[in-house]
C-alpha cells in the first residue's frame, strides 16, 4: 500500500481501519446497516434491481464483466466495495484495493476475494471523499452502484483524481433521475448524465457514457487525460 504521510491505519481480521486524529478508529454509518451485510447480494438481486432499478441483475453483471475482461495487472481501487462481487467480474491477476464504510460488508468481500484466487488485495474502512492512499497510485478505479451515496460529487471526483494516475480509467454504474421511474425512490442523491458529464470535464476527465440500457442505470467511462 501506499499511503498520505499524515495517515495512520490499524488492520484488523483483514481489514485496514484508518485512525483519527484522537487515536480512535473512524466509524462511518452505512445506508443499509452491518447487521444486513450478510443478506446484501439477495437484496440487490430480488428488491433492488426489479423493484428500485427496473433493470436486470445478470445482465448487469455481464457488462461489467465485459469492462473488465482485459483488465490485466494492473493497480485498482474500488470505490463502494460492498460484499465485493468484483472479486466474480475481475481478473484475479490485478492487484486490488477495496474500500466501504460498511466493515460488515467488507468481511463478505474478503471471502469472495480469497475464494477466487486474488493474490494481492488490500479492504480499507473508508471515505470516498478522504481517501488514504498517495498521489497518482491506481491505474483504474471502479465504482459499481456507489456514486449515489457520495455526498459532494464534486468533493469525489477530485479526489479521485488525486489519487488516479495520469490516462488512467474510472469505470462507473449509477442510477441517474432520467431513467428511473417517476414514482419509484431510490436512495442517495441522483445526479444526471449531464450533471456527471460536467463534474469529470471540469476535473480533467473525459465522459463516454456506454450505449448499454440497463433499467435506471448509467454505464460509463472517465479517462484521466494526461494533459491535466
Amino acid at each position: 500500500m501506499k499511503l498520505k504521510d499524515s495517515v495512520k491505519i490499524t488492520l484488523k481480521n483483514s481489514i485496514y481501519y484508518v485512525i483519527d486524529d484522537n487515536g480512535k478508529i473512524k466509524k462511518f454509518k452505512p445506508w443499509l446497516g452491518d447487521i444486513f451485510s450478510f443478506v446484501y447480494d439477495r437484496i440487490m438481486e430480488k428488491s433492488i434491481f426489479p423493484k428500485k432499478f427496473k433493470g436486470s441483475f445478470a445482465k448487469h453483471f455481464d457488462i461489467l464483466k465485459e469492462e473488465y475482461q482485459n483488465i490485466h495487472g494492473m493497480n485498482i481501487i474500488e470505490i463502494g466495495t460492498g460484499s465485493g462481487s468484483a472479486a466474480y467480474l475481475l481478473n484475479n491477476d490485478n492487484y486490488y484495493t477495496g474500500i466501504d464504510i460498511s466493515s460488515g460488508l467488507l468481511f463478505q468481500a474478503v471471502k469472495k476475494f480469497k475464494n477466487n484466487n486474488f493474490q494481492e488485495v488490500e479492504f480499507f474502512v473508508s471515505d470516498a471523499s478522504d481517501l488514504p492512499f498517495s498521489n497518482e497510485f491506481f491505474d483504474v478505479a471502479i465504482c459499481d452502484l456507489s456514486l449515489n451515496f457520495i455526498g459532494n460529487i464534486e468533493t469525489f471526483v477530485k479526489e479521485i483524481k488525486r489519487v488516479m494516475k495520469q490516462g488512467s480509467k474510472f469505470f462507473c454504474s449509477v442510477p441517474v433521475p432520467e431513467r428511473k421511474e417517476p414514482k419509484v425512490k431510490i436512495h442517495g442523491s441522483l445526479y444526471s448524465e449531464n450533471e456527471l458529464k460536467t463534474c469529470f470535464e471540469k476535473f480533467g476527465f473525459s465522459f463516454v457514457p456506454k450505449p448499454t440500457e440497463n433499467g435506471a442505470l448509467l454505464y460509463f467511462v472517465a479517462k484521466l487525460n494526461t494533459d491535466n
